[in-house]
């Protein structure tokens, strides 16, 4: 009995332990939260959950595979696939991201993986760690190194991200303050350190461990404190890399922020996080200053000096895409960090109404240049830069379906402004163009071809050592064909002239990409997102007839925001049965075949992506609750019958004719486990016939001796009787039922 007793005192100690360090591993996936764009870390908490509880219950391991497997799939079935669970449709979905992916991984092109793939490699992350913990605290009992781990994690988000450890911190002491009680304890109760019985006695010094542990958290957190003692380190690391990179990178390096001139483009430049504004909107986009229409080689300038006109009472007339387009009506908030001179609107697609926020700024008026499409702030016809304003916008979304039938019935002036390319332009740069898009028989195809060809085609995004063209290079052909290296100018300013070459009109459009959240609000309030110097950044548009210009993004490592979605009244019209949105990202060439089904949109991952909620998919988190539910309940009622199940399986083995050697040692190995779990254990140097006595002692009887002897003279002796077959039967079955009571 003394030791079924520390049998039951050990599970106890073991699965607090173990709920210690499923608590400790949690604080690793809160913050992502705040440092990521990751909407909704519940799913990740709710399968962490999942997978501590059945290595905890130490499930066997193809009972647990199963439940976490088939529980990991449901999960990216509703985070990502529309088609219904399990379906023809389903499964082809999955193997094309799968192998997208795989590809993508021996390519090493990191920042192509998925959304889907990314959470599905989280997801296992979690998985293994459940096994991890379990070895670490429960069979190890070494819980220090996780502890010091999650406590510099903590404190290096707190101080160089806008995450709030202080809680946090103050939790993760309680807890691992109790698993070093509980470790500690569990150490000295093994190696019978404590001989006193009453102090064995879990009710006795776990309400001492807890009160000694309260007693100082409340002390820490009462107590006077030092003010800091070092500087904060994230200033003197800003300004420190103001002047970092390679010496000597001459004239061609510059700080990277937003400039008026654009006419040579090239060289290094030196990255800088100073913050230029703060965005309160409900959704992360680009924002526009102004475009470009004249390449000349060497870098763009606007083809016709600048007409601004006045926008009456703040209301914008400019129209970047037809009224055909589907937008929804969203506002923004724009607060200008102080010091920040930029005497032009930073504005989202799409605005129609914008107006001051300061009060002695409300006076201000704006002026409108058509052709480069920047629109100036002034007060008392002087341009000024304003602390901040407020903007009205419909943010659109593009139909796919319905650019792939837009013909080629561009207007004249449009045309003739957007199609210009200099006579210096060598020609492989149309014939790389026409290579790259002769497979393709419309204009959006045309462009997304191109748009993808870079991250195949071994370029790469670079900041340092970029090349400025000398006087007879054209900086197009320079980065296409020679160094194969730079940042969004290079990728921008490519696709745009490649695109001209094909009499495709596009153009080169400058702005800020929507920065880092810095507030995650909840509701109608709209997030805030912190936009640097560093977020300056020049894209593509493409005019299409009947909608207008969409924007596109060929730089590596950045997604296009704009919002894009497969029309189905266009659908039934034109023949199309499959969801449009979603694309393979733009690294790897994929079949045409396959481009048709995806399209790209981006949807929820597990780490810097808009939330799928608000790009069309709804997760039913009450479905998703109760099939955990359920599963966790089966698999609890499952394993406190396990014995039960057991003991039917091997009995109908047993139910035959003569005796299987095999069936009976199986029969009588589970008996073994059965009396273990009972806590009757077999001793150091304890015989299997002493141990056999001891039972018969406790239950009363002589069937374990008999069942021992026949079991030994099985093993050792190859001795068999078929007389005693079913003699045996009865005998192990009576045991058996008479040890589960």
């Amino acid at each position: 009995m003394n030791r079924l007793f520390k049998k039951k005192s050990s599970l106890l100690y073991t699965s607090i332990l173990y709920l210690c360090s499923l608590f400790l591993f949690l604080e690793w996936i809160y913050p992502l939260k705040d440092v990521t764009d990751t909407r909704n870390i519940s799913v990740f908490i709710i399968y962490a959950i999942l997978c501590f509880f059945i290595s905890m219950l130490q499930v066997k391991w193809g009972f647990s595979f199963l439940i976490k497997g088939l529980v990991l799939l449901f999960i990216i079935y509703s985070m990502y696939i529309e088609q219904p669970i399990f379906s023809l449709m389903g499964v082809e979905q999955i193997v094309r991201e799968f192998n997208f992916n795989i590809e993508a991984l021996f390519a090493q092109q990191w920042h192509y993986l998925t959304p889907l793939f990314r959470s599905f490699l989280f997801f296992i992350l979690i998985w293994l760690m459940s096994y991890l913990l379990y070895y670490w605290f429960v069979q190890m009992k070494r819980v220090f190194l996780f502890v010091l781990l999650t406590f510099i994690y903590l404190t290096v988000l707190d101080t160089f991200t806008i995450y709030n450890a202080g809680f946090a911190i103050v939790r993760s002491f309680v807890l691992a303050l109790i698993a070093l009680a509980f470790v500690n304890m569990m150490k000295e109760l093994s190696h019978d350190s404590i001989r006193s019985a009453w102090l064995r006695n879990t009710r006795v010094w776990l309400p001492s461990a807890v009160g000694i542990i309260l007693f100082s958290l409340c002390i820490g957190i009462a107590a006077p404190k030092f003010s800091p003692q070092w500087p904060d380190p994230v200033p003197f690391i800003t300004s420190t890399a103001e002047g970092a990179g390679p010496t000597g990178m001459g004239e061609g390096v510059k700080k990277v922020g937003y400039g008026e001139d654009d006419s040579r483009l090239g060289g290094s430049f030196i990255q800088d996080h100073t913050p230029v504004f703060t965005a309160k909107v409900s959704e992360a986009h680009y924002y526009r200053i102004e475009t470009r229409d004249m390449y000349t080689g060497k870098g763009w300038v606007t083809s016709k000096d600048p007409a601004y006109e006045l926008q009456q009472d703040g209301v914008i007339s400019l129209n970047t895409f037809e009224d055909t387009v589907e937008t929804e009506r969203l506002e923004a908030e724009l607060t200008m960090v102080e010091g920040t001179n930029i005497e032009k609107l930073i504005y989202p697609y799409g605005t129609r109404n914008v107006s001051a926020s300061a009060s002695n700024e409300e006076e201000a008026s704006y002026f409108l240049d058509k052709n480069s499409e920047a629109i100036e702030t002034r007060t008392q016809d002087e341009p000024i830069s304003l602390s901040g304003y407020h903007f009205t916008y419909d943010n659109p979304s593009f139909a796919i379906n319905q650019l792939r039938l837009t013909t080629n019935d561009d207007p004249e002036n449009i045309v003739e402004q957007y199609t210009q390319v200099p006579e210096t332009l060598p020609q492989r740069v149309q014939d790389l163009a026409e290579e790259i898009t002769a497979t393709y028989d419309n204009r959006y195809d045309k462009a997304k071809a191109i748009e993808r060809y870079f991250g195949s085609n071994g370029f790469e995004y670079q900041t340092t050592d970029v090349p400025i063209p000398g006087e007879n290079q054209d900086y197009v052909d320079q980065f296409l064909f020679d160094s194969m290296v730079g940042y969004c100018d290079n990728f921008s300013t490519s696709m745009v002239v490649m695109l001209r070459t094909l009499d495709i009109p596009a153009r080169w459009v400058k702005g800020f990409t929507s920065g880092d959240m810095i507030e995650n609000n909840v509701g109608d309030e709209g997030d805030v997102y912190r936009v640097t110097n560093a977020n300056a950044h020049s894209w593509v548009e493409v005019y299409f007839p009947d909608t207008g210009w969409v924007p596109f993004e060929p730089t590596q490592g950045f997604s296009n925001l704009s919002e894009f979605h497969t029309d189905s009244d266009a659908n039934s019209e034109d023949g199309m049965t499959q969801d449009d949105t979603m694309e393979i990202p733009q690294d790897l060439e994929v079949p045409e075949e396959e481009q048709e089904i995806l399209e790209e949109e981006e949807v929820a991952p597990a780490f810097n992506q808009t939330n799928r909620s608000e790009n069309g998919f709804k997760v039913n988190w009450w479905i998703i609750g109760m099939i955990l539910g359920s599963i966790i309940i089966i698999g609890i009622v499952m394993y406190k019958l396990r014995f039960h199940l057991q003991k039917k399986m091997y009995a109908s083995k047993l139910n035959h004719q003569t005796v299987d050697e095999e069936a009976f040692q199986n029969a009588y190995h589970f008996l073994i486990r059965l009396l273990q779990h009972k806590g009757y254990e077999i001793e150091p140097g304890q015989t299997l016939t002493e141990f056999a006595e001891g039972i018969d002692t406790q239950y009363g009887t002589n069937e374990m001796g008999l069942l021992t002897t026949f079991y030994e003279q099985m093993l050792y002796k190859n001795e068999t009787n078929a007389n005693h077959t079913e003699e045996l039967t009865k005998l192990w079955k009576d045991l058996i039922n008479r040890i589960m009571g």
